[in-house]
């Protein structure tokens, strides 16, 4: 709906679109449980709150030369519909694009995006990004004010400003999945909302046909082969279930087979995206039958190809465990060693998680147990808090245990 409004009044107007739309999902609330639920609810929602926007627009003395343009004759009947079948795909990609807009600053892209598009409140927006509510409806109204000082337009760019904008609706999707995949706070190791608003987004962009490109449909891919391990993710009591123990049947079908669908598409172009890469990547994940069967060798590879293409050092830290997979904890701790100076990952928990449970399969579990420690010195969700403890309490158990065994010879006399 809110996206309907913006195509009729223009992004300049955002603001007045979200406080229609909420006034009349409350006109709803408390007019239909009395006089009943409309034959077609959208359309009663659409005209309320597109009256009430014709209304305030009317009394805007700063508006008064636009109102011959908003003029509506009395008696002459309800309002023809804001949208109809198949306008509220163009509409609601019009206002991804209007979010991801270059007049709008990065950081914001993604909130703007989540509120306006998603329907995520504030408070929500802000416990998935550690952020003070406040700081975040600071980003919303900046961006916000931006989109009206630039003019931007509502629309899907083409030419030569699509390749561009395309990209930066593809980063925000990208990283909103990626919030809700692995919650860097709060009470929930993962968010399946924010994860399934990612998804849906992407698969609207995958599927229009202006923006129907390569490199859509391999995020696409990407995010629905990972969201397929959603329901595996975690336990009964939500915490996190690490992909070797991980049930299998459980990982979603569906999901599955779209993702497979949309790789295959990606595949039709000639340019090879960071996006393609990570999508092969979830792509041998999923293939595998079990986890002793998945083809580590074949995802270094991949790994390998990504870094070429776009160096990370969270990838980096990612290659590094599919090395312990594939040749042993050894090489594996020795990369993850040179990764433990760049700054980038001097306060991601993860990287200290993975060189003590390197540690500790290398048999070191004082110094795994303090890496464990050390990640529980950084911001964690809860879950991922009660694993980092429980991980910490084990391996200093075996200590305790190891320093109390007599040595091999004095056992067995030799």
């Amino acid at each position: 709906m809110v996206s309907a409004l913006c195509r009729v009044f223009g992004p300049h107007n955002l603001e007045l679109a979200e406080d229609v739309v909420q006034e009349a999902l409350l006109r709803a609330l408390r007019e239909w449980p009395f006089r009943g639920v409309p034959d077609d609810p959208r359309a009663w929602l659409t005209r309320v709150a597109r009256n009430r926007a014709l209304d305030l627009l009317r009394r805007d003395a700063s508006l008064a030369r636009k109102a011959p343009l908003l003029r509506v004759e009395e008696g002459s009947g309800p309002l023809p519909e804001v949208f109809f079948d198949g306008e509220v795909e163009d509409d609601t990609l019009r206002m991804v694009f209007t979010c991801c807009h270059p007049a709008v600053p990065r950081e914001a892209r993604v909130a703007l995006t989540l509120k306006t598009v998603g329907g995520f409140g504030v408070p929500e927006i802000a416990r998935a990004y550690l952020a003070k509510p406040a700081t975040i409806a600071q980003r919303l109204v900046r961006a916000k004010r931006r989109i009206r000082e630039a003019g931007v337009r509502f629309e899907v760019p083409a030419g030569e400003q699509l390749p561009a904008r395309l990209d930066s609706v593809l980063e925000v999707l990208y990283l909103v999945f990626n919030e809700g995949y692995a919650a860097a706070s709060g009470e929930a190791a993962l968010r399946a909302d924010v994860c399934a608003e990612a998804i849906r987004l992407a698969e609207k962009v995958a599927a229009h046909p202006a923006t129907a490109l390569p490199r859509a449909h391999a995020l696409a891919a990407l995010l629905l082969l990972q969201g397929a391990r959603l329901p595996a993710r975690t336990d009964d009591g939500g915490d996190p279930v690490l992909l070797p123990g991980q049930d299998r049947s459980r990982w979603d079908p569906g999901m599955l087979a779209r993702g497979f669908a949309h790789l295959e598409r990606a595949a039709r172009g000639g340019h090879l995206s960071p996006y393609h890469l990570e999508a092969g990547i979830a792509a041998a994940h999923a293939a595998a039958p079990s986890f002793e069967a998945t083809d580590w060798p074949y995802i270094l590879t991949l790994y390998d190809a990504l870094l070429a293409v776009k160096p990370s050092p969270v990838a980096s830290l990612n290659r590094a465990v599919a090395l312990a997979m594939g040749e042993g904890p050894g090489p594996a701790l020795e990369a993850v060693d040179g990764l433990a100076d760049h700054p980038a990952l001097a306060e991601y928990p993860l990287l200290h998680a993975v060189r003590g449970d390197l540690l500790a399969r290398l048999g070191e579990t004082g110094r795994a147990a303090a890496c464990f420690r050390r990640a529980l010195e950084l911001p964690l969700s809860e879950p991922d808090r009660r694993l980092m403890e429980r991980r910490a309490r084990e391996c200093e158990a075996e200590g305790r245990a190891e320093t109390r065994l007599p040595a091999a010879g004095q056992v067995f006399g030799t």
